[in-house]
Formats: structure tokens, C-alpha cells, sequence
């Protein structure tokens, strides 16, 4: 007996150490960046049978086999969708400013999606505003409705959002609503989900969560877009969830959530309106998408807007690649607004390089968060930002959620995209690339109130922080690649 449990140790102990091997194997020759592979191999062998088990559930992008499958047979038929964008010449724009054109030039090569002209913006920056601007929209709908969130929470004025949307329903426009199935689990489990699918609504979970399905998905993969279209021809994106926020997470300690929306009318919508239809078919495998692209009347307008999917099933650099490509052209200011500060490598050496070639460089991020581990990675990135003359600005009115990247007061990226290695490559998410100089002057007021209700880090104060903060700082920065 004491032979055989001898021989079965040795056993163990040669499979555990081969397991080992293969998955360290593995993590080095799927050829990520060295800063994930190095947190990887440091979580396998440091925390043994916990890290492998880690690995297994989060180490790799993993769709699901079911939903792997479905986004391979769409990709052709809307890669055609889109292709018949570039047709519609009216649309497409006669004069780009130089960023215009590199960002342009980047997605029509990654992503096949071209830039839109004649679209109309408008930046909403309140709850207030923007829920009953949403409310509004849909009073008035009268063919179409498409919602997709990843968090939708009962309370107050998102509860007036329902009732519009059963009003809706009950007039014989068809909803269809899309929640990422763990951002919106205390949703699901209440009793508004019944009463919008009894009243017409087609309302799903995506994504969803369970002890068999962590075998087969990564679970932190979550859909992040925010995207309401209504009749396809009124859209809406941003940092929003579908949240009011003095009824959302009021216990969390970091105040009330801030963030941005932007109603859109023009082109660009019907381009909204197929990213959700790529979402819903991919969690439902029911196609939604229209046959061919309906675009609206050119307008007097001129705001050029490139969108930018980014997940699964599209290039994984492509935000990435856009994020660079924007820090490389600004010539006098950069303001970055994020509530996740966890950035690459290669995004530091561009704010840094940014910054000692005489840009002037903002990071706006929450002086409270509602990560811990975030709040500590972040804070492990600001002595190289600071010695190069990069401004960090930590905002005390609440947990900034807002997500965008101002480049010189004319260009923008606005959207979903936290800079973290989670929106970066893991998350469904969304971004507009906007070309117009109004909106932009708007988005700069609005990040100047940003600033005048922040502390901005003292670069001497920084420095003499106490020793074990510095220690936690690099102990949580060795993992920053995986947050």
C-alpha cells in the first residue's frame, strides 16, 4: 500500500510539473507581449494548482466553441455589408484633415468599415440628460428599437426607460434588447426582464455565466458596447450604462458615477445598427442585419466619424493601433479621460514621448476607485509619466467614467474603451473617431470641468510617498497586464 501510494505521488507530482511545462509552453509561444506572458508564467509557478486553474479559465480568448463557429460563417455576408458603404459616394469625404486620413486609412485596411460624413453630434455629459433625451427618442420610434448594455440597473430614471419601452412595444414597434448577462445580472433577476418579454420585447442575456460554461469561455469576456438605435436612424454611444446613477451602487464608497453619451443622427447610425446586429446573431444566431445599407440624406453637417468595433471576431490590435496612431500625430495637446488607467507598454512610451517632444499631456482618472488592484496598478505607472512632464489629474467629484482621447482640440475618440488590457483586447467595445473641431471644442469644456474638479499630483509629493506604497504599487504592476 505504501508502494502504491508512493508510485501515485511520483505520478502526481510528474504530471503536475508537465502540465506545468506545456502551459508555460503554451504562453510563450503564442507570442503575446512579454509583460502578459511574464504575469502569466509568474501566476502559474507562484500560486501552482490556482494558476494553472486561472490559465485555464482566463489565459487565452476564448469565444466558445457555438459562438466561435457562428462569427466565422457571419463574417463574410456583413463584410459585404460594409464593403457597400463605399458606394454610397455622397457620403464619403472629399477633404481629411491628416489624422482623419491615417485613422481612416487604418480601419478601411483592418476592419473594412469607412469614414462617414454628414453626421450630426451632440455630447450629453448628465444622467438627466441624456436618460430623457433616450426617453424621448423613443416616444417618438415608430418601426425599430435595438438597446445593447452592459449593465442595466432598476431604479429611478432607467425605470422610466422600461416604460417607455413597454409604451413602445404596445404601439407595434418591434424592441429588441441585448444585456451582457453578468453586468446586468441583478436586472435579470428582478422582475422588469418578464414583464418587457410579456409585453413584446425581446429582451436576451449575453455571454452568460455558469459553473459549465467557464470550461468552454473565458467569463471576464464581456459585451462593453453601449448602443441604442432607434428606426435606424438615431443612435446613441458612449461610457453610459443604462444606470440612474443616484440609484446605482450608492454603497461603493467613490461617489456618483460621471459619464458621456453622444446622440448621433447621419450615416453613421445604420453603421451602429449592423454592430448590433452582429451581436444579437452572435449570441442568438437570428440575423437582423438589413439586406443592404440604407443611409440618410447628406446634411449640411460635416462631421466625419469613423466607428470602431473592437472584440472578438475583429482584429484585436485595432483600438490599440488607433490609440497610437492619435498620441503620434497630436502636435500641442493630448487630454485622456479613463476610469481604468492600466495602459501597455507601448502606450506609455507614446504619452512619454508625446510629452518630451512638447505636447501637453492630461490624465484625468478618479481619485477613488471602484477596483482596488486597478487603483494600486495605475499609481505604479505615474513616476515615469511624471518625469517626462505628463500631467495626472485625479478627479474628486465622483467616479469618472467618461471614456475619451482628445488630440489638439480637433479630434477625438469617444466610446466604450477603458485603457486597460481588458477593453484593449479582451471586451466587445466601441469607439467613434470624430473629425470636428465643434464637438471637440465642446468635449474640451467639458474635460476642463474635469480638471478644475481635480487634484493634479504633485511631482515632488509624489516622490516622497511612504516605501510600502511604492512596494504594493509594483507588486500589483507585475499583474497590470491582465487587469
Amino acid at each position: 500500500m505504501d508502494k502504491l501510494t508512493q508510485l501515485l505521488a511520483i505520478v502526481g507530482v510528474i504530471a503536475y510539473w508537465l502540465i506545468l511545462a506545456a502551459i508555460g509552453i503554451r504562453i510563450v509561444i503564442k507570442r503575446r507581449s512579454i509583460g502578459v506572458s511574464f504575469a502569466w508564467l509568474l501566476i502559474i509557478y507562484f500560486l501552482p494548482f490556482a494558476g494553472i486553474f486561472a490559465y485555464m479559465l482566463f489565459g487565452e480568448l476564448n469565444l466558445g466553441k457555438t459562438r466561435a463557429s457562428r462569427a466565422k460563417a457571419m463574417f463574410e455576408p456583413y463584410a459585404e455589408w460594409f464593403n457597400k458603404l463605399y458606394s454610397h459616394s455622397s457620403h464619403q469625404p472629399q477633404n481629411q484633415s491628416n489624422y482623419a486620413t491615417t485613422i481612416s486609412n487604418l480601419c478601411n485596411s483592418q476592419l473594412h468599415i469607412p469614414s462617414l460624413v454628414s453626421n450630426e453630434l451632440a455630447l450629453q455629459n448628465t444622467p438627466d440628460q441624456i436618460l430623457r433625451s433616450i426617453i424621448s427618442d423613443i416616444e417618438q420610434a415608430q418601426e425599430q428599437i435595438h438597446m445593447a448594455f452592459y449593465i442595466w440597473h432598476a431604479g429611478g430614471l432607467a425605470d422610466e426607460v422600461v416604460q417607455a419601452l413597454l409604451d413602445a412595444a404596445q404601439r407595434g414597434v418591434q424592441v429588441r434588447v441585448l444585456l451582457d448577462a453578468a453586468g446586468s445580472r441583478p436586472f435579470f433577476k428582478s422582475a422588469l426582464p418578464k414583464k418587457m418579454q410579456q409585453a413584446g420585447i425581446d429582451i436576451r442575456p449575453a455571454l452568460q455565466v455558469s459553473p459549465l460554461r467557464m470550461f468552454f469561455r473565458r467569463l471576464d469576456l464581456r459585451l462593453h458596447r453601449k448602443v441604442v438605435v432607434i428606426d435606424n436612424v438615431i443612435g446613441y454611444t458612449g461610457s453610459m450604462n443604462l444606470v440612474d446613477p443616484q440609484y446605482f451602487k450608492q454603497d461603493s464608497g467613490v461617489g456618483q458615477w460621471v459619464d458621456v453619451m453622444v446622440r448621433v443622427t447621419g450615416p453613421v447610425v445604420p453603421v451602429l445598427n449592423c454592430i448590433f446586429a452582429w451581436d444579437w446573431e452572435v449570441e442568438t444566431s437570428e440575423r437582423v442585419k438589413p439586406e443592404h445599407p440604407t443611409l440618410a440624406q447628406c446634411s449640411p453637417t460635416t462631421s466625419l466619424v469613423q466607428t470602431i468595433p473592437s472584440g472578438p471576431g475583429m482584429p484585436e490590435d485595432v483600438i490599440h493601433q488607433v490609440l497610437l496612431q492619435s498620441l503620434y500625430q497630436a502636435q500641442k495637446r493630448v487630454v485622456i479621460t479613463t476610469p481604468y488607467f492600466v495602459p501597455s507598454d507601448n502606450l506609455i512610451d507614446a504619452l512619454v514621448t508625446a510629452s518630451l517632444r512638447g505636447v501637453d499631456v492630461n490624465i484625468i482618472i478618479p481619485k477613488d476607485n471602484d477596483s482596488i488592484m486597478v487603483k494600486w496598478a495605475s499609481s505604479s505607472f505615474f513616476s515615469e509619466l511624471l518625469d517626462a512632464g505628463v500631467k495626472i489629474h485625479q478627479f474628486a467629484g465622483g467616479l469618472l467614467h467618461t471614456k475619451s482621447v482628445l488630440m489638439d482640440d480637433e479630434h477625438c475618440l469617444i466610446g466604450t474603451v477603458n485603457i486597460d488590457m481588458r477593453s484593449l483586447w479582451l471586451n466587445f467595445e466601441l469607439t467613434l473617431a470624430v473629425d470636428d473641431v465643434q464637438f471637440c471644442q465642446k468635449l474640451a469644456q467639458l474635460q476642463q470641468q474635469y480638471i478644475e474638479q481635480s487634484q493634479t499630483v504633485d511631482i515632488d509629493e509624489w516622490r516622497s510617498r511612504p516605501v510600502y506604497k511604492r512596494f504594493v504599487e509594483q507588486f500589483f504592476y507585475l499583474f497590470s497586464p491582465l487587469l
